[in-house]
């Protein structure tokens, strides 16, 4: 799946976060002290089958260096303003070890992260609108495993408004699909195959609502990576070929 060798065969997880808006936003630690990071980290932080680290933009090489990478299943990403302040060889590294089998799990406003828009081929745009409504996102795909065990669906008291059209391809797979008390809906849970590498957009997380710590919503999220863990199996082969009958 990526070069480096997993620990005792546990899925290493790697969230991503800008921390910026912890910064412009004090009220986000009310909920999140850690940052956003250190929630999202420590929703995998006890599973026995998992192990956790994070990085932010601000470290060399925006945490995703080569050797970040090589020990790395699964990308957990995070992202809302400073989508253009990621290098474009960063991106590239990171969109290159997708389609080598690395999983992607991006969150919220990272729908414009440039590594998501360039897996994707679209803009990724949206409508939007931020007056705390409740959302109520319905499991469409209950059969499907980032779904086990969360029911029906997930009550949010509170969030932002994410409303179509969303401009994304159309998913391999939708498990989840919002609806917003101000009455737009939202295809909220997408799954897509890139190369031998799996990719799960999940649209809830505004930063100055407590949504991580919602025990459903952490449950999503530790389904998601061991979904997304498991990269696509077969050889591909590419470029001349010999052919298979006489000619």
């Amino acid at each position: 799946m990526t070069k480096g060798e997993r620990t005792m065969d546990r899925i290493r997880v790697l969230v991503w976060n800008e921390n910026v808006e912890e910064r412009r936003k004090p009220e986000i630690l009310k909920h999140y002290p850690d940052g956003i990071h250190g929630a999202l980290a420590s929703v995998f932080g006890d599973e026995h089958d998992m192990v956790v680290s994070a990085a932010t933009m601000d470290q060399a090489e925006c945490g995703l260096t080569e050797e970040v990478l090589d020990q790395t299943d699964v990308v957990v990403w995070w992202s809302h303003h400073r989508f253009e302040d990621v290098p474009q060889d960063i991106v590239d590294r990171v969109k290159e070890r997708v389609l080598a089998g690395m999983g992607l799990i991006v969150l919220h406003s990272a729908h414009f992260a440039r590594v998501f828009q360039q897996l994707m081929g679209t803009s990724c745009n949206l409508k939007w609108r931020n007056v705390g409504e409740s959302e109520r996102l319905w499991v469409v795909s209950p059969s499907h495993p980032i779904v086990k065990g969360i029911g029906d669906y997930i009550d949010l008291p509170h969030e932002e408004m994410y409303g179509e059209p969303f401009d994304i391809p159309a998913p391999d797979e939708l498990v989840f699909i919002s609806w917003f008390k101000g009455g737009e809906v939202f295809r909220s849970g997408c799954c897509y195959v890139r190369g031998k590498g799996r990719i799960f957009y999940f649209r809830p997380g505004h930063e100055t609502y407590p949504t991580y710590l919602n025990a459903k919503i952490q449950q999503v999220l530790r389904n998601a990576a061991r979904w997304a863990a498991s990269a696509v199996s077969g050889e591909r082969r590419f470029g001349q070929q010999d052919p298979l009958e006489p000619l």
